[in-house]
């Protein structure tokens, strides 16, 4: 394999998603994401860092987040790491680094999962699923009885 860009986060939203609509008449939702690792230090002192990473959704799924989520809302977000570049009014150039998501999943409350799987289930891709791609939203990949790889061993629980 010669290289892989995918980006997996749990979080909470940090603002209200808010849609916009491009050009071509695609939906577009940009939110930040607080993704915080709490740790115990050498000393016993318990520590916690937060990490704002920008998210953005497309199409559905950018219809979905504007339409089920708010701030503080948990979510479950894969996809890849896009930088754009960009000069702003002072002729400076600037960078932005963003994950463009592929797949939303709704970690909050049962209701709001309730609500979800009348539709499609709790978890949604951007693309369809092909037989090159990952699986369709909601299901499972299981491993086949004939699997060589596959060792009952491996399964951590």
């Amino acid at each position: 394999m010669s290289s892989l860009n995918k980006m997996m986060l749990i979080g909470r939203l940090g603002q209200d998603p808010e849609k916009r609509t491009t050009a071509t008449g695609k939906s577009v939702v940009k939110v930040s994401i607080a993704a915080t690792d709490r740790y115990t230090d050498k000393s016993g002192t318990k520590r916690e860092i937060t990490e704002w990473v920008r998210v953005v959704f497309w199409g559905k799924l950018a219809d979905l987040i504007s339409q089920y989520c708010q701030k503080g809302s948990l979510v479950f977000v894969e996809g890849s790491l896009r930088t754009s570049e960009w000069t702003d009014k002072d002729s400076i150039k600037r960078y932005t680094t963003e994950v463009n998501a592929m797949t939303l999943r709704f970690l909050d409350s049962k209701q709001r999962s309730e609500n979800m799987r009348d539709q499609q289930g709790s978890s949604f891709s951007q693309e369809p699923a092909s037989p090159s791609s990952a699986p369709s939203a909601g299901k499972q990949v299981e491993p086949d009885d004939n699997s060589d790889d596959f060792i009952e061993d491996d399964i951590p629980f």
